[in-house]
């Protein structure tokens, strides 16, 4: 595995993120989710059993990953810029697999660049953050709170009320691992360690809070994929949280698009059960002689 920084700009503000290869063979682009405990080590397990056939080329998304993090108010925008960066100077990859929101901001880059990025694997797509998830909707108060997640002291304060050990274990029992006893007291150290990187809050309280949505409806995220001509799979597991799994399956059921649905898995199913999603995931690449 070969690990290094790459450098790219927001609004003249310096960001930087990590970035993974390993294997040899065509490169597949690897995006991580956007979560308050997400980053590129997310993807290695499924990076590690996908090596012998591609080169695997997972990447941070900007404000999130385990570097410190510039005080940045994130949007929509600096991720479809950042996306279209790592396409534009990585080169096109012979395949992109996504996972959760990154797969919504995939789904828009492919939809308005067809051919960039590749075969697209879809894996646990969501467009929707927890809190308009849970209420349903997207409220104007959930933004105002984001913003003051970005102040010095009521910030950092209001960040660590819901953003601490206690809430990660109760998220990652709720949506996202299915077996309770995968969240081992090594990996919640490693999740918290994440979450406590200087700058984390600019972007996590903004995913939470719904203002890093790649879409506003889901009328807009099942169009997008609609107008999509690149081959496309959705995998999902089976014990995926109703609301998110709705969306999911609205997705599958396109003309067009291949799914598998998973025996077990929630919303990291490629982080908790990699083999499960390298099976099928590896017969689509492999539609095409590897190498050729």
């Amino acid at each position: 595995m070969t690990a290094e920084r790459i450098s790219w700009a927001w609004r003249g503000q310096p960001v930087e993120v990590g970035l993974e290869t390993r294997g040899s063979g065509p490169p597949v682009l690897l995006l991580p989710a956007l979560s308050s405990i997400s980053t590129r080590a997310e993807m290695r397990p499924l990076a590690e059993r996908l090596a012998s056939m591609v080169t695997t080329i997972a990447v941070d998304w900007p404000g999130f990953g385990d570097l410190p993090r510039a005080p940045v108010a994130w949007e929509p925008n600096a991720y479809r810029d950042f996306l279209a960066f790592i396409l534009e100077t990585r080169g096109k990859p012979w395949a992109t697999v996504a996972a959760g929101h990154g797969a919504g901001y995939l789904l828009a880059h492919a939809a308005s660049h067809p051919g960039s990025a590749g075969r697209l694997c879809l894996v646990a797509p969501t467009w929707r953050g927890p809190l308009p998830t849970m209420m349903g909707c997207r409220r104007a108060a959930f933004g105002r709170i984001a913003r003051l997640v970005d102040l010095p002291a009521i910030g950092s304060a209001l960040y660590r009320l819901n953003v601490n050990s206690a809430m990660i274990r109760m998220m990652a029992r709720g949506h996202v691992y299915a077996d309770p006893g995968w969240l081992t007291a090594g990996r919640l150290a490693e999740k918290c360690a994440v979450t406590n990187a200087p700058g984390a809050r600019h972007a996590s309280f903004r995913f939470v809070a719904g203002e890093l949505d790649p879409f506003p409806t889901r009328d807009a995220f099942v169009a997008c994929a609609r107008r999509i001509a690149d081959p496309m799979l959705v995998i999902y597991g089976a014990n995926t949280p109703r609301r998110s799994k709705a969306e999911m399956a609205a997705l599958a059921q396109l003309p067009g698009v291949r799914s598998h649905v998973l025996t077990a898995g929630k919303l990291a199913v490629h982080e908790e059960f990699p083999n499960l999603v390298a099976a099928p995931l590896q017969s689509f690449l492999n539609e095409r002689p590897v190498g050729s």
